[in-house]
């Protein structure tokens, strides 16, 4: 018989942008990820004026009323913290007994994080195809390297991974993510089984699989895990109708307690019977065994 065995499911509260540009309420999401029994408080960082073309930042937000700024590029601008902001981000964190991470979207950002030197540094789907940031960060980065393939083709993937082999740095380095880029996605867009192609195809070749949902409720975060998802992140925040594109696609603090317990709870069930006949089982058996007369 096969055995299969689970590693511990490590939980990513991803705070991103949900402080709304506010430091006090960026420290208490911190707070609140700790006391759901999350791993890792993250957040975003941008470089707006590298990020963004001219156009792109003088253009009018695209949701009117979850803007920060008469522009987009203001809008993003507004949202942001500084390297230091970021570093008393870690440190408070780090003071809880909760790790923080960042994902970087420009080089700019990724240099800044990379001195802060978090346990890992995660790439978004919609930056997985910047080669010069993925390049420093596999060069000068020593620590390990998450990459989430929402809205990417199987032969980006194939480039991501065999980018980082060139190197020696996927087996040791990189976790990629099973992920479908909306803000929410409906069940029937998550396709979960893309769990299954991911491990089969580069389980061998990375570190591990992770899956980054944009969907509502819990239940379907069990069963990334069971499917080989190690990384579970999911979006965090105080109040799912505050202003903000990433809200609607949320937990709250509720939703992420039982997440966490529900993954923990899932993990310890993933177990072969340790004996034919339980401890638990042998007052049971002894009671209510068929017994031929």
């Amino acid at each position: 018989m096969s055995t299969l065995s689970f590693q511990k499911p490590k939980v990513i509260a991803e705070i991103g942008c949900n402080h709304m540009g506010q430091f006090d309420i960026a420290k208490d999401l911190i707070l609140l990820a700790k006391s759901c029994g999350a791993d890792y408080a993250k957040f975003q960082k941008r470089n707006a004026k590298e990020l963004l073309t001219s156009e792109q930042y003088n253009a009018p937000h695209p949701v009117p009323y979850n803007a920060y700024g008469s522009t987009y590029g203001e809008h993003r601008e507004y949202l942001e913290f500084s390297k230091e902001q970021h570093a008393a981000l870690k440190a408070y964190a780090d003071s809880i007994g909760i790790a923080y991470t960042t994902s970087v979207w420009d080089i700019i950002s990724a240099k800044e994080i990379i001195e802060l030197n978090p346990d890992f540094i995660k790439i978004p789907s919609a930056c997985n195809n910047n080669f010069e940031m993925l390049e420093m960060l596999r060069d000068e980065y020593k620590g390990d390297i998450h990459v989430s393939f929402g809205m990417t083709t199987k032969e980006e993937e194939d480039a991501v991974v065999h980018f980082f082999e060139e190197k020696g740095a996927a087996k040791e380095r990189l976790v990629i993510y099973s992920c479908t880029s909306g803000y929410p996605v409906p069940f029937k867009d998550v396709c979960l089984l893309e769990i299954l192609r991911l491990k089969e195809k580069f389980g061998d070749r990375v570190k591990e699989v992770g899956f980054s949902g944009h969907h509502l409720g819990i239940a379907i975060d069990v069963a990334a895990y069971t499917l080989g998802a190690v990384w579970i992140e999911r979006h965090f925040t105080k109040d799912r109708t505050w202003k903000g594109t990433d809200h609607a696609a949320s937990l709250e603090m509720p939703g992420m307690q039982k997440l966490v317990r529900d993954l923990q709870h899932t993990y310890d069930a993933l177990t072969y019977k340790r004996d034919d006949i339980l401890a638990i089982e042998a007052e049971q058996r002894e009671k209510l065994k068929y017994r031929k007369h």
